[in-house]
């Protein structure tokens, strides 16, 4: 079967805040290319799913299953040979949410937190937003051909913070830069982590999102020692377009540390998961491979538009090479705009809506994240309103 990624579907008016663009200050006219949100419907499998329980009727309080277990296990087993044990597994109503419960489940305030900017904003939040000390190890952003604009990591800096740290929040694949981590860099982390005794949230989200040439280790998977210290976080918001159903499994091997994130996740007031979670979950991972590789063959190309078309038409905006996520960081900074002037021009003068640098924090000065999970053509009138804007 061949899935249609070309097809334009209109989601005004549909609740969207990605194409709800006045109500956040911005021209009705502008192009969406922002938050991590897909512009193509779900696989046929889960909306069969759902319509199957919207047809039931009735919409109580629900929690997993056996076979809703069994299908998540088979899912990591067959695409990471990473095989949870049941017991692990919890559903959140998403990442960000236990990302805030595991900060307040591991450490008290003003401990400290490390993580790794410019990263997906909740993490400096999370740490800012229950009071503890945010600790930063920067990325650093290597231009040099050989290294294709990668970034990489300082780990000399990354010694001298996760030793004072309590907690450290690690991206993999890392949003926004798109990095898929090594196993060597995994590994040297981990054992860092270990020494100075640290626990790890791994938010692993983007892991479907694999470029050929590269492949998503799970953290946790990697060494028993490693799955001690951590938590990870996962869900198929991302790879299935599934945001709004609030639905993540979050995975603990620890005893001491499960108990702990379950405490905290009760003084929240939260209980059960959503029934239509869990549905589309399920269907999700039970029948939705085959649309998922495609999904990923149709990125991959639409990452190679992005990549050819600023090589010809604006070069001096570089695609930092993608290794993973469908998630495009552009570098601006030959063009010496000051942020504030590097926003005015793309949203006034181009009129398209992408995600400022400074808002993944330090190092993001300079860059502009842009959502390329969308039709074709989509992403071409984007860049040719960034030409008509820069050239």
């Amino acid at each position: 079967m061949s899935y249609d990624f070309d097809r334009v579907i209109d989601r005004s008016h549909t609740y969207s805040i990605k194409h709800d663009p006045v109500s956040r200050g911005r021209p009705d006219d502008i192009l969406p290319m922002w938050v991590a949100d897909m512009d193509f419907a779900a696989p046929p499998c889960v909306i069969d799913a759902l319509t199957a329980r919207a047809r039931h009727g009735i919409f109580g309080y629900s929690e997993p299953d056996a076979a809703y277990v069994s299908v998540v296990q088979k899912w990591f087993g067959q695409r990471f040979a990473w095989n949870p044990e049941a017991e692990w597994l919890m559903c959140t109503p998403g990442v960000v949410n236990a990302l805030y419960v595991a900060v307040r489940a591991f450490t008290k305030s003003g401990d400290a937190v490390l993580v790794q900017n410019p990263v997906y904003y909740p993490f400096n939040a999370a740490v800012r937003d229950t009071g503890r000390e945010l600790l930063v190890n920067e990325l650093v952003y290597e231009k040099c051909e050989k290294n294709k604009g990668r970034y990489r990591i300082d780990f000399e800096d990354f010694e001298n913070k996760v030793k004072k740290a309590k907690l450290f929040i690690l991206c993999n694949p890392h949003n926004p830069v798109g990095r898929v981590w090594s196993r060597d860099e995994l590994c040297r982390m981990g054992e860092l982590c270990l020494h100075y005794g640290v626990t790890v949230i791994a938010d692993e989200v983007h892991q479907d999102f694999i470029f050929s040439g590269y492949r998503h280790l799970v953290f946790a998977g990697i060494d028993e020692r490693f799955a001690g210290i951590t938590v990870t976080c996962t869900a198929p918001s991302k790879t299935f377009n599934l945001a709004g159903l609030l639905h993540a499994n979050i995975f603990i091997a620890d005893k001491t540390l499960r108990a702990q994130f379950k405490q905290a996740y009760a003084g929240c007031g939260l209980s059960q998961p959503g029934i239509m979670g869990l549905a589309a979950c399920q269907a999700a991972y039970a029948d939705g491979a085959q649309w998922l590789d495609e999904l990923v063959c149709y990125l991959a190309g639409n990452m190679s538009l992005i990549r050819e078309f600023l090589h010809t038409r604006i070069p001096e905006i570089k695609l930092v090479e993608p290794e993973g996520t469908y998630l495009a960081w552009l570098d601006f900074s030959a063009l010496s705009l000051t942020d504030k002037e590097l926003e005015r021009v793309i949203t006034t003068k181009a009129k398209v809506w992408l995600n400022s640098g400074p808002l993944f924090g330090s190092g993001g000065s300079g860059f502009q994240r842009l959502n390329a999970a969308c039709p074709r053509s989509v992403v071409r009138d984007a860049l040719e309103r960034l030409t008509g804007a820069f050239a």
